[in-house]
Protein backbone atom coordinates (compact mmCIF):
# COMPACT_ATOMS: atom_id res chain seq x y z
CA UNK A 1 0.00 0.00 0.00
CA UNK A 2 0.90 3.36 -1.01
CA UNK A 3 1.20 6.49 1.14
CA UNK A 4 -2.16 8.63 0.28
CA UNK A 5 -2.28 11.81 -1.84
CA UNK A 6 -2.64 14.82 0.62
CA UNK A 7 -4.50 18.42 -0.25
CA UNK A 8 -4.94 20.82 1.65
CA UNK A 9 -7.33 23.44 0.50
CA UNK A 10 -7.85 26.51 1.91
CA UNK A 11 -11.41 28.29 2.36
CA UNK A 12 -12.62 29.96 -0.91
CA UNK A 13 -15.25 31.87 0.70
CA UNK A 14 -18.18 29.70 -0.52
CA UNK A 15 -16.85 25.96 0.93
CA UNK A 16 -14.39 26.53 4.47
CA UNK A 17 -12.50 23.61 3.94
CA UNK A 18 -10.38 22.48 6.56
CA UNK A 19 -8.18 24.97 8.01
CA UNK A 20 -5.66 21.83 9.78
CA UNK A 21 -6.28 18.84 7.93
CA UNK A 22 -5.30 17.44 4.52
CA UNK A 23 -7.49 15.52 2.38
CA UNK A 24 -6.18 12.35 2.00
CA UNK A 25 -6.84 10.14 -1.63
CA UNK A 26 -5.61 6.54 -1.77
CA UNK A 27 -5.38 5.49 -5.10
CA UNK A 28 -5.74 1.89 -5.86
CA UNK A 29 -6.73 1.40 -1.69
CA UNK A 30 -8.50 -2.33 -3.02
CA UNK A 31 -7.79 -4.30 -6.32
CA UNK A 32 -11.48 -4.91 -6.89
CA UNK A 33 -10.78 -6.40 -10.52
CA UNK A 34 -11.90 -9.72 -9.39
CA UNK A 35 -14.73 -8.96 -7.10
CA UNK A 36 -17.83 -10.34 -7.42
CA UNK A 37 -19.18 -7.99 -4.34
CA UNK A 38 -16.60 -4.70 -4.60
CA UNK A 39 -19.40 -2.55 -2.62
CA UNK A 40 -19.31 -5.65 0.41
CA UNK A 41 -15.55 -5.15 0.47
CA UNK A 42 -15.42 -1.53 0.94
CA UNK A 43 -18.04 -1.64 3.62
CA UNK A 44 -15.99 -4.72 5.35
CA UNK A 45 -13.12 -2.55 5.36
CA UNK A 46 -14.70 0.46 6.99
CA UNK A 47 -16.23 -1.16 9.30
CA UNK A 48 -13.18 -2.99 10.74
CA UNK A 49 -11.45 0.61 10.43
CA UNK A 50 -13.77 2.02 12.48
CA UNK A 51 -15.74 4.42 9.68
CA UNK A 52 -18.72 2.34 8.72
CA UNK A 53 -21.27 4.38 10.98
CA UNK A 54 -23.76 5.73 8.74
CA UNK A 55 -22.67 4.15 5.69
CA UNK A 56 -24.20 4.55 2.75
CA UNK A 57 -23.93 3.54 -1.13
CA UNK A 58 -25.00 6.11 -3.85
CA UNK A 59 -22.77 8.31 -6.20
CA UNK A 60 -21.51 11.78 -5.22
CA UNK A 61 -24.01 14.54 -5.30
CA UNK A 62 -23.70 17.28 -8.78
CA UNK A 63 -23.64 20.42 -6.55
CA UNK A 64 -20.63 21.51 -4.07
CA UNK A 65 -21.05 20.40 -0.24
CA UNK A 66 -20.02 19.53 2.38
CA UNK A 67 -20.25 18.15 6.13
CA UNK A 68 -19.09 20.50 9.00
CA UNK A 69 -19.77 18.28 11.75
CA UNK A 70 -18.19 15.02 11.01
CA UNK A 71 -15.09 13.73 8.68
CA UNK A 72 -16.22 11.33 5.79
CA UNK A 73 -14.64 8.72 3.55
CA UNK A 74 -15.71 7.77 0.16
CA UNK A 75 -15.07 4.23 -1.64
CA UNK A 76 -15.61 4.08 -4.91
CA UNK A 77 -16.84 0.42 -5.98
CA UNK A 78 -17.64 0.86 -9.44
CA UNK A 79 -17.38 3.37 -12.48
CA UNK A 80 -15.56 6.32 -12.95
CA UNK A 81 -16.13 10.08 -12.23
CA UNK A 82 -14.19 13.52 -12.24
CA UNK A 83 -14.72 15.12 -8.47
CA UNK A 84 -13.75 18.23 -7.30
CA UNK A 85 -12.63 18.33 -4.17
CA UNK A 86 -12.07 21.63 -2.13
CA UNK A 87 -14.64 23.63 -3.82
CA UNK A 88 -14.34 25.94 -7.05
CA UNK A 89 -10.75 26.60 -6.67
CA UNK A 90 -9.76 22.92 -5.48
CA UNK A 91 -9.05 19.90 -7.24
CA UNK A 92 -10.24 17.82 -10.04
CA UNK A 93 -9.60 14.19 -9.46
CA UNK A 94 -10.55 11.21 -11.23
CA UNK A 95 -11.67 8.42 -9.12
CA UNK A 96 -12.00 4.81 -10.32
CA UNK A 97 -12.86 1.49 -8.67
CA UNK A 98 -10.63 0.88 -5.41
CA UNK A 99 -10.10 4.84 -4.81
CA UNK A 100 -10.16 5.78 -1.45
CA UNK A 101 -11.11 9.84 -0.62
CA UNK A 102 -10.62 10.61 3.21
CA UNK A 103 -12.52 14.44 3.75
CA UNK A 104 -11.91 16.17 6.74
CA UNK A 105 -15.08 17.99 8.18
CA UNK A 106 -15.21 21.19 5.93
CA UNK A 107 -14.41 20.07 2.99
CA UNK A 108 -16.06 20.81 -0.71
CA UNK A 109 -16.78 17.85 -2.66
CA UNK A 110 -18.87 17.69 -6.03
CA UNK A 111 -19.41 14.90 -8.95
CA UNK A 112 -18.58 16.86 -12.24
CA UNK A 113 -18.91 14.00 -14.47
CA UNK A 114 -19.90 10.16 -14.11
CA UNK A 115 -18.44 7.78 -16.76
CA UNK A 116 -20.97 5.06 -16.05
CA UNK A 117 -22.22 3.12 -13.19
CA UNK A 118 -20.58 5.37 -10.83
CA UNK A 119 -20.97 3.53 -7.13
CA UNK A 120 -19.68 5.43 -3.68
CA UNK A 121 -19.70 3.61 -0.52
CA UNK A 122 -19.68 6.30 2.15
CA UNK A 123 -18.71 6.37 6.04
CA UNK A 124 -18.12 8.62 9.06
CA UNK A 125 -16.28 7.68 12.25
CA UNK A 126 -17.87 6.79 15.33
CA UNK A 127 -17.78 10.26 16.73
CA UNK A 128 -19.47 13.92 15.01
CA UNK A 129 -22.89 14.21 13.73
CA UNK A 130 -23.81 14.19 9.91
CA UNK A 131 -25.12 16.88 8.50
CA UNK A 132 -24.81 18.07 4.97
CA UNK A 133 -23.95 22.07 4.08
CA UNK A 134 -23.95 23.51 0.35
CA UNK A 135 -21.80 25.91 -1.00
CA UNK A 136 -24.32 28.31 -2.22
CA UNK A 137 -25.66 28.59 0.97
CA UNK A 138 -23.28 31.72 3.05
CA UNK A 139 -25.58 30.88 6.36
CA UNK A 140 -23.98 26.92 5.76
CA UNK A 141 -20.43 28.19 5.81
CA UNK A 142 -20.98 30.66 8.85
CA UNK A 143 -21.97 27.70 11.04
CA UNK A 144 -19.75 25.86 9.55
CA UNK A 145 -16.76 27.90 10.60
CA UNK A 146 -17.52 27.42 14.37
CA UNK A 147 -18.29 23.48 14.11
CA UNK A 148 -15.07 22.04 12.11
CA UNK A 149 -12.30 23.45 14.66
CA UNK A 150 -14.41 21.29 17.19
CA UNK A 151 -15.15 17.57 14.97
CA UNK A 152 -13.64 15.08 17.24
CA UNK A 153 -10.72 13.08 15.54
CA UNK A 154 -11.32 10.01 14.63
CA UNK A 155 -9.51 6.73 16.30
CA UNK A 156 -7.82 5.33 13.37
CA UNK A 157 -7.33 5.28 9.46
CA UNK A 158 -10.65 3.98 7.19
CA UNK A 159 -7.67 2.26 4.84
CA UNK A 160 -5.21 1.05 6.85
CA UNK A 161 -6.56 1.32 10.98
CA UNK A 162 -5.03 2.81 14.37
CA UNK A 163 -1.56 2.60 12.39
CA UNK A 164 -2.11 4.12 9.01
CA UNK A 165 -0.99 7.39 7.87
CA UNK A 166 -4.37 8.99 9.05
CA UNK A 167 -3.13 8.97 12.64
CA UNK A 168 0.44 10.81 11.75
CA UNK A 169 -1.05 13.25 9.52
CA UNK A 170 -3.89 14.05 10.90
CA UNK A 171 -2.39 15.48 14.60
CA UNK A 172 -5.02 16.63 17.22
CA UNK A 173 -4.41 21.00 17.80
Amino acid sequence: MQEPLTFHFKDDGAVPNNPRLPMLVYKGALDLTKSRDPEAEIEKLFAANGWGHGGWRNGIFPFTHYHSMIHEVLGIARGTAEVRFGGDKGKIIEVEPGDVAVLPAGTGHQRLSDKGGLVVIGGYPATGTYNLCRGDMPSDRIAALKTIPHVPQPSGDPVMGGAGPLTALWKPA
